[in-house]
């Protein structure tokens, strides 16, 4: 069982998921241009295999991540399992002939992304299959088109975005639904807010939020210090969500995190959780465990619910 009794339905797919998934990119490892320094592929297996055991159902990965490695560790921990979490990945972003990462929506790219991560995967079909970017924007319809004929040949049960606008997602729907969308969300990032959400509440899509405590700034363990400490392999050295701006605006908003927190008896970083999970177009949370320990602490954000003061209090 998930670690709420709560089951979500994924906009119209038909499909129930509980409150929060498994996030794969920090299982992509370090060294592919955009990962996270420190993490070993030991700690990537532990924190799925306890996330799958706290009943967590749901893992959201990409074929970009670390170049395949994410869908090899969990094609590795799901493998022999009589009953296994759903599985979502994302298509697009492939490596070049210099090791960095293009953005391509052509149909025949496409194809060898999912032939790729169901065998690293190890299974026949996924259940979600989503592009990873809207980019090359104006290739954005031949990409959606893709994903139909691809979900028409049994090949994905699903189809649906991340990271794109309403004005795109608009164009996507005059050639098929979009099932699902995925938006980063969180305290930190608001913008899906404006369009996007009310958009999904209206269309009746699902929304999977991708870093709800914003990448860490919002757990209580990131500071100006560790920042500066990690090594130049760590895609947070260069992010604009590390700038000193954001970081600042995190450092505020912690106090109130951790007032709230220990009002329930949680970690801040469940409260972060539980504040994107509030919103009824949200149907789940995608969390990026790395270690096992990491779990437990986050799985309260499933059943926690915020007063309108303690929203208030929240956002000030």
């Amino acid at each position: 069982m998930p670690p709420s009794s709560e089951r979500r339905l994924l906009g119209a797919t038909g499909l129930e998921i509980g409150p929060i998934g498994f996030g794969g990119w920090a299982a992509g490892g370090s060294e592919w241009g955009h990962g996270w320094s420190g993490q070993s592929d030991a700690d990537s297996a532990a924190a799925l295999e306890r996330a799958i055991e706290a009943g967590i159902d749901w893992i959201d990965t990409a074929a970009i991540y670390g170049f395949g490695r994410s869908e090899e560790l969990i094609g590795r921990v799901i493998a022999g399992r009589r009953e296994r979490p759903l599985l979502f990945t994302k298509c697009g972003p492939v490596r070049d002939e210099s090791g960095g990462i293009t953005f391509t929506l052509d149909p025949a790219s496409l194809r060898r992304d999912l032939e790729g991560s169901l065998a690293r995967l190890g299974v026949s079909s996924v259940d979600l299959l989503q592009l990873h970017r809207a980019e090359p924007p104006d290739e954005i319809e031949r990409g959606w088109e893709a994903l139909v004929a691809l979900r028409d040949e049994g090949l994905v049960r699903h189809i649906g975005v991340s990271n794109i606008d309403v004005a795109q997602l608009e164009r996507l729907q005059r050639i098929a639904p979009v099932e699902t969308v995925q938006p980063q969300y969180s305290m930190l990032y608001r913008a899906a807010e404006d369009e996007l959400l009310p958009w999904a509440q209206r269309t009746g899509a699902g929304v999977l939020v991708y870093s709800p405590m914003a990448s860490g700034l919002l757990a209580g363990s990131m500071t100006p210090e560790r920042l500066a400490s990690l090594p130049p392999n760590d895609w947070r050295t260069t992010d604009a969500r590390f700038s000193p701006p954001l970081m600042q605006r995190a450092s505020e908003l912690l106090p109130r995190l951790r007032a709230v927190a220990e009002r329930h008896g949680v970690e801040p970083g469940a409260v972060a959780v539980a504040w994107t999970l509030r919103r009824p177009a949200v149907t789940g949370a995608i969390v990026g465990f790395r270690r096992p320990e990491q779990v437990a602490p986050v799985l309260p954000a499933a059943t926690l619910e915020l007063t309108e003061a303690e929203l208030a209090e929240l956002e000030g």
